[in-house]
């Protein structure tokens, strides 16, 4: 999963090499930590935040399958 979200915010910004994805499990939770430079947070966030919500969908849903809680953080 971590290398499907890597695949797809990179393919969103301009700065792909500065994105950095941290991932942290709490208990039953999985956290993943989206690093992005300034000027690509709109991008990853997207009109209205329709991307990134649709980012948290697709992960929630794989995570289902799996039993576990999914959460995607975007920290600048």
């Amino acid at each position: 999963m971590k290398e499907f979200i890597e695949y797809v915010t990179r393919q969103l910004v301009n700065n792909p090499e500065q994105l950095i994805l941290e991932e942290e499990t709490i208990g039953d939770t999985l956290i993943f930590k989206l690093k992005v430079t300034q000027s690509d947070i709109d991008k990853i966030i997207g009109r209205k935040g329709r991307t990134i919500v649709s980012l948290r969908t697709i992960i929630a849903a794989v995570g289902k399958k799996t039993g576990k809680k999914v959460k995607l953080e975007v920290v600048i």
